[in-house]
């Protein structure tokens, strides 16, 4: 099919889901049109993959890296606390990869994703690239005026929180590096790689901890760990103008990377603290508000890792009689 039927085909899936109100024009314009709402900020964030550099063709499926190219952008709109209500998502490929199913099945899973969280495909464009594929992801979401949560808002005394677990997208980078592939064998071993591998593959965003947090108004400052945790409590802390103390003991380690790992020479610990893409979010609550936490949203708990401190005190991790400072370790791209 060319592009224009493509297109047609996309926007006849769309049109056959909900798109929730404000929604004034979706695809088949030049632009969406979105109404906004007295007493609502809008969100707004874009994520690029780029083939060789954030993934790897023959590491995964297309169906799964659609649902990965959503998944970064809507884990930014939870970082900031507010509701994902609509994406758009450009498309770049080779000639040769536009002539096999590779845009139909990478749609399938943006589409998978966007209606479990009922967020509306509004627009996107595609295009032809010489050799490598380009996606650009965007999502637009919503958040109560004046009360999206920023990375500069924790104070010295803050507890420190993570969602779910870290280190297992880290490691399952590791294993797909070593070769390792989501269809093997299938005894209990293998079950634990592929749980790996997929948390690296098809990240799962905490929409629902960040529609909690903003809402009821706990977090006093939040970022999702994309690149790693050592470099992204430092992004907080830098715009916060804050250190921090982190007890090792309590960082929640991957129970999958803390049984594998350690036999295939990868530091569990160093994984967990440097290793990005687990896309939890990492946040920080006023002693106050920490008995109003809800014990877990949609099935992940919590875990409160430490304790903001002066910034003087720089970045530090607690291990037994002894502390280190924390540099930052996590991806970067240049």
């Amino acid at each position: 099919m060319n592009e224009f039927e493509f297109i047609a085909q996309i926007r006849e899936q769309v049109s056959l889901r909900e798109c929730g109100t404000g929604l004034v024009r979706g695809i088949g314009d030049d632009a969406a049109v979105i109404k906004q709402f007295a007493g609502l900020d809008s969100i707004v964030t874009a994520d690029l993959l780029i083939e060789d550099i954030d993934f790897r063709r023959d590491c995964t499926k297309p169906a799964l890296l659609g649902q990965k190219a959503l998944a970064v952008s809507l884990s930014d709109v939870a970082a900031m606390g507010g509701r994902p209500r609509w994406a758009v998502c450009s498309i770049g490929v080779p000639e040769a990869v536009w002539e096999t199913d590779f845009a139909k099945e990478f749609y399938y899973g943006l589409l998978t994703l966007a209606d479990r969280y009922r967020v509306s495909l509004v627009g996107g464009d595609t295009s032809r690239t010489p050799d490598k594929i380009v996606i650009d992801s965007v999502v637009l979401g919503e958040c109560e005026s004046n009360y999206a949560v920023l990375r500069g808002g924790a104070k010295p005394g803050d507890k420190i929180f993570v969602t779910g677990t870290l280190g297992a997208a880290a490691a399952g980078l590791r294993l797909l590096e070593r070769g390792a592939r989501v269809d093997g064998e299938a005894d209990d071993e293998w079950q634990s790689i592929t749980e790996l591998l997929m948390s690296q593959l098809c990240p799962e965003p905490r929409v629902g901890w960040g529609m909690v947090l903003g809402q009821e108004h706990l977090a006093t400052a939040m970022i999702d760990i994309s690149d790693g945790l050592s470099s992204d409590i430092e992004h907080l802390c830098r715009e916060s103008n804050v250190g921090a103390k982190i007890e090792s003991a309590d960082v929640p380690i991957d129970q999958n990377v803390a049984r594998l790992c350690g036999r295939r020479a990868l530091d569990p610990l160093m994984l967990a603290l440097h290793g990005g893409e687990d896309f939890e979010l990492l946040f920080t609550v006023s002693p106050l508000h920490v008995p109003k936490l809800p014990k877990r949203v949609d099935g992940i708990a919590v875990t409160c890792i430490g304790e903001v401190t002066e910034a003087s005190d720089g970045i530090r991790v607690l291990e037994g009689s002894r502390s280190w400072e924390l540099k930052p370790q996590g991806w970067r791209h240049f």
